[in-house]
């Protein structure tokens, strides 16, 4: 018998003919982080708000506090912002590694930290008591994620502007989604460093603020609707995907399940299939290179599937397979080419390299309930 078990039936997509795609950091630390410089609320979210993100998690490190994120970070009189989306959190900071708590309104933080070293099933059911996201961050660095993934509602497979070291960690994830779990993935900056206000204020970190910033990667999420809700739903389902930075296309992958020509299924849908082929299309939105051609790589169940470019003009690729019935499967893909300059974040581009742009998958035979 396969664990977990091939469902019987599935419940049809959500619909996305009505949403908003929204584009934000879920990853920041502010001058509450003890290793952070130069970068008070009011220089992270005041920029945010130029460039016209719609929403942050300023997560900064519980540990540096003692776990009082709700008398330090969430009580700065500048955390507070008219148009973009505030997330309540913290990067909780333990031994075992470092989760992103995220939340919609304020949370007992406290609680949080001061369980960070229990058994992971305590650990869940505080979350579940809480009613908080927890977001496993940079699953393959030094400071890792060593919890169970069984408690983890998203997974950060992009860490900084820095590319050629997230490679293990989207390995990581491609081992989750294998196992048959769903897992949203996510990018953060990860950024402590600002700009200084003058040069009195410069320290050795001020150069990663000219590398690495808000939006080093972007995230984007494919949301109900533009509320902190609706946005952590939309994330922990998958419906999102990430840019190396946000003057990059954001990629958008969806299928065509019945054949009549309409795309009926997007990133984070899970279907059961019926043994007809699957149309894919890969469509890159917006942004990136007037003109260029984007090489596309489609993963499927952790392996390379197939290697495509896509059109200059329509921006887009298609694809075809038949998802076994009696098979659980996964599909995602990873954006190759040229780096849309950042001129607020200037030397982002260099350390992105080559990498555009990541998708969350499309699942066939999914169990929602493992």
């Amino acid at each position: 018998m396969m664990i977990p078990p091939l469902p019987d039936t599935l419940p049809a997509p959500e619909t996305f003919s009505q949403g908003v795609w929204v584009k934000g950091d879920w990853h920041l630390h502010s001058r509450h982080s003890t290793d952070s410089t130069n970068n008070p609320q009011s220089k992270i979210i005041g920029f945010a708000e130029r460039m016209g993100f719609d929403y942050l998690a300023i997560t900064d490190h519980d540990v540096h506090v003692m776990g009082a994120v709700a008398h330090h970070t969430w009580a700065d009189p500048e955390f507070r912002s008219d148009s973009v989306l505030l997330f309540y959190g913290a990067e909780l900071t333990a031994p075992r590694g470092h989760i992103n708590i995220l939340s919609s309104d304020p949370y007992d933080h406290q609680r949080v930290f001061d369980a960070r070293d229990d058994r992971d099933w305590n650990l869940l059911k505080l979350k579940q008591e809480l009613g908080v996201h927890m977001s496993a961050n940079h699953p393959s660095t030094k400071n890792h994620y060593g919890f169970s993934f069984d408690l983890a509602d998203s997974v950060e497979i992009w860490n900084g502007c820095v590319w050629p070291k997230n490679i293990p960690g989207v390995r990581i994830w491609d081992d989750m989604l294998l196992s048959g779990r769903m897992l949203g993935a996510r990018g953060g900056s990860d950024a402590h460093h600002g700009v200084p206000d003058r040069p009195d204020q410069i320290v050795p970190q001020t150069v990663e603020a000219t590398s690495n910033y808000v939006g080093t990667p972007t995230t984007w999420i494919f949301a109900a609707e533009r509320s902190k809700p609706a946005i952590l739903q939309a994330l922990e389902q998958g419906r999102a995907s990430v840019s190396s930075n946000p003057y990059n296309p954001r990629v958008e992958l969806y299928a065509d399940t019945d054949g009549d020509g309409v795309m009926d299924m997007m990133m984070g849908d899970n279907v059961k299939p019926d043994g007809r082929e699957v149309r894919f299309e890969v469509r890159l939105v917006g942004g990136g290179i007037a003109g260029a051609n984007y090489a596309v790589r489609v993963i499927k169940n952790r392996s390379p599937f197939a290697s495509l470019v896509t059109d200059a003009d329509t921006r887009s690729v298609q694809f075809t397979d038949t998802p076994g019935i009696g098979e659980r499967n996964y599909y995602r893909v990873e954006i190759e080419g040229p780096q849309a300059p950042y001129p607020e974040v200037p030397n982002s581009m260099a350390q992105s390299q080559n990498m555009v742009a990541l998708s969350n998958p499309l699942y066939f035979n999914y169990n929602p309930a493992f």
